[in-house]
């Protein structure tokens, strides 16, 4: 039996190749779930960086409405305007394998144009629960996504720093890679691995659990009020939280 509607409207942001075989693999496995009614919303947009490429092929393989969105109209306020348009006042924005920068509001009354921070979230390649020397996450920030978080993690790896990468899943705040953290599953590292096969290992971790996770933050089940890290909420039981790696 399929899971019940509920009244939120999904935008999913995903970055694809110029080719149409290319790109959108984690936006697909969503897709698939909301067919299957796993997954239940309202209504599902999603928003690419290429025309004609592999998000746009995909989504509309499901009948879901593509919006391209070309980096010229990537400002704040063409941000606002388009979640706006497409998910209306019940909305909540994943952002899968998105690779720019979304802005955000700082918190949800900030009057400045952005995303609200307590619906959106973005998931990552990384164990972004560790800090480096600076405070910061040492796998996120800016230049921190796919091979390049692969690569350092690998480093660390080899000079005995780290024993696993992870895939984390998180709010999005104007603070890069800091917003609350949700979820986050640690990946085995092994001693053959090279920066592509761990890739391979994280994405696949990446299409098993975010899914599951979406659905939970979708119902409120997973929740906060988009200033607080301390008013983060998630279901009894949840044992998706950090952990030392």
């Amino acid at each position: 039996m399929k899971a019940p509607l509920n009244e939120t409207n999904l935008i999913i942001f995903a970055t694809g190749g110029k080719l149409p075989d290319e790109g959108g693999s984690g936006m697909n496995t969503l897709l698939n779930h909301i067919d299957a009614g796993d997954i239940p919303v309202s209504r599902v947009s999603v928003v690419g960086n290429y025309a004609g490429g592999g998000v746009e092929t995909k989504a509309r393989k499901h009948s879901v409405h593509f919006e391209h969105f070309p980096k010229a109209l990537r400002t704040a306020e063409g941000h606002e305007a388009l979640v706006d348009r497409l998910g209306g006042e019940h909305h909540f924005v994943m952002l899968s394998g998105c690779l720019w920068l979304v802005p955000m509001k700082k918190t949800p009354d900030d009057p400045e144009p952005g995303l609200d921070p307590r619906y959106v979230v973005n998931i990552h390649p990384g164990p972004l629960s560790i800090k480096g020397d600076d405070g910061h996450p040492r796998y996120g920030g800016e230049g921190m996504y796919g091979h390049f978080v692969h690569e350092r993690v690998m480093e660390d790896y080899r000079a005995g720093r780290i024993k696993a990468s992870a895939v984390t899943m998180h709010f999005v705040t104007k603070d890069y890679d800091k917003g609350p953290i949700i979820f986050e599953w640690p990946v085995p590292i092994m001693p053959w691995d090279t920066p592509e096969t761990l890739g391979k290992a994280v994405n696949v971790m990446e299409h098993r659990f975010q899914p599951y996770v979406t659905k939970l933050v979708l119902e409120r089940q997973i929740r906060w009020d988009g200033v607080d890290s301390r008013s983060l909420r998630v279901p009894s039981g949840y044992d998706f939280l950090p952990t030392t790696m």
